[in-house]
């Protein structure tokens, strides 16, 4: 039996029918049609499915679509400026060679953006914790790690920029 599920995804209302037993992730993907958020291991090991709930990183194959009732959610589609203007994140994320498959890569920038909201200068270490619930097979981290602190660098010049206004 479908119920309605009324809630916020990257700004945008939403109703959607869903099933009880569906994951956000599989709504997400399906009944909402973003596709950016990947299904990895299906069971909260890789990180690839992390979308933004409330403000808060969540692997979307863990939450049911029902438990985002009224709830706002960010996904990878959403951290776009415009369709002509990247997230410093994405940027970076292409300019350092971050991603080879891409698979775990929307997981890592969401969480990555949570990161730098809470730390606009974190540490390797601090970077290495907090992108610790996302796997990558193809990148060796290193790039990755690069990307993070120079979209960190150009987020902080940026907002050093606009407070000076």
């Amino acid at each position: 039996m479908k119920q309605i599920v009324e809630l916020t995804i990257n700004g945008d209302p939403h109703s959607l029918a869903v099933e009880g037993h569906r994951s956000l992730l599989d709504t997400l993907r399906e009944e909402a049609g973003l596709t950016g958020t990947k299904k990895g291991c299906d069971v909260g090991d890789c990180g690839a499915c992390t979308v933004i709930v409330d403000g808060e990183p969540v692997n979307a194959c863990l939450m049911l679509a029902v438990e985002a009732q009224g709830r706002n959610v960010e996904t990878v589609e959403g951290m776009q400026q415009s369709i002509d203007i990247l997230h410093p994140l994405q940027d970076a994320f292409m300019r350092h060679g971050a991603s080879q498959c891409g698979f775990c890569t929307p997981g890592i920038l969401m969480m990555a953006r949570k990161l730098i909201e809470e730390n606009p200068d974190p540490s390797d270490d601090e970077i290495r914790f907090g992108l610790s619930g996302n796997i990558c097979r193809c990148t060796g981290y290193t790039k990755i790690f690069d990307a993070v602190r120079s979209a960190a660098a150009e987020i902080r010049a940026v907002r050093a920029q606009e407070e000076t206004v």
